[in-house]
């Protein structure tokens, strides 16, 4: 990961930019900001991406003068992926050896950036993640297999839970005592991740089209193609405060939605239609049970709903003020995926 100068000592601390995606999100930046102190690391540069917030969050950021902060202001809800990708261009990748992103409704544990640029340091290594809890202490399972045919069978008969405590049958990690050793791993949430400079280098920017959720599966399994892979370190150590992912009917079926998208462009068609049938199955087995929101996912799959139509219904009940009901009627209008 280093890039140090000829002769620099060994214990030279390592230096790292920031870039913090925010979306209305003046009640959590405050607290993300206030953590970056005492990581161990030279934080070169915090970059604050707002996807056009209606409220305080850049007013927020560039009243933190403790920091190095520079705030850069998409004009629109353009999402994740690329709100990252304008931090990043902000950045002069030849001055750092890493670069930090994260969600603001993270909170760092002392010294987690340090303990994450260090465990780049071996070969191999392009991604760290941390070990992410949530606000009480618990675990927030936030490790990945990588998807296949049988995995997504497998939650789909079994649960996610169930099946993700059975061996490596399960893409979502969620046996505990597979937290408490640091390892190599597919992928993890992208709430907090210390990419390499040569992984950005190499990898090239985050891909646009995903919006929101499995951008960061994107990209993992795309530096992995590429020889820089994702190293969990739980000596470092994230509070999530955490999103509404499963709660809002139009973000759960973009989620689903997406890893279909990613899962065919990455796969056979063959097995590409096998990995849908099983996430269909998945979702209207729990819709049958009464979960809203994977009654809206399954519709939106059977319809083939676009992308780009779940987007602007979240935008529109986001501004209308009209809520999850209406983001989980719009979505489902038709047409194909995008």
């Amino acid at each position: 990961m280093c890039e140090r100068d000829e002769g620099a000592a060994p214990d030279t601390q390592p230096r790292v930019a920031v870039v913090i995606v925010t979306y209305n999100s003046a009640s959590v930046l405050g607290g993300c900001l206030d953590s970056l102190v005492d990581q161990g690391v030279r934080i070169s540069s915090v970059v604050v991406a707002d996807n056009a917030s209606r409220d305080d969050s850049v007013a927020i950021a560039r009243q933190a003068t403790d920091l190095p902060i520079r705030t850069v202001q998409l004009g629109r809800n353009a999402g994740y992926a690329a709100a990252i990708n304008a931090g990043i261009a902000e950045i002069r990748l030849d001055r750092v050896d890493a670069v930090f992103v994260t969600n603001p409704d993270c909170r760092l544990r002392s010294g987690a950036i340090r303990r994450l640029a260090d465990a780049l340091r071996e070969p191999g290594r392009g991604i760290a993640i941390p070990l992410v809890l949530n606000p009480g202490g618990s675990l927030q399972p936030s490790l990945r297999r990588a998807p296949t045919v049988g995995r997504a069978w497998a939650e789909a008969l079994l649960g996610g839970n169930l099946a993700g405590r059975l061996g490596t049958l399960g893409e979502l990690v969620m046996d505990p005592r597979e937290y408490e050793r640091a390892g190599s791993t597919s992928w993890g949430t992208g709430a907090a991740m210390l990419l390499s400079t040569q992984t950005i280098r190499d990898v090239g920017p985050w891909d646009e089209s995903f919006f929101l959720y499995s951008e960061e599966t994107e990209y993992s399994l795309r530096a992995r193609d590429r020889g820089h892979g994702t190293w969990y370190e739980p000596a470092a150590v994230v509070e999530h405060i955490g999103g509404e992912g499963t709660a809002n009917a139009a973000l759960s079926a973009l989620m689903v939605v997406n890893k279909v998208i990613l899962f065919r462009r990455r796969n056979s068609r063959s097995a590409s239609w096998a990995y849908f049938a099983a996430i269909v199955v998945n979702e209207s087995i729990r819709a049958l049970a009464g979960r809203r929101t994977s009654r809206a996912t399954a519709v939106a799959l059977l319809r083939r709903s676009r992308r780009g139509q779940i987007i602007r219904s979240l935008t529109a009940a986001d501004h209308e003020g009209t809520g999850t009901g209406r983001a989980g009627r719009e979505m489902v209008n038709g047409g194909t995926w995008s």
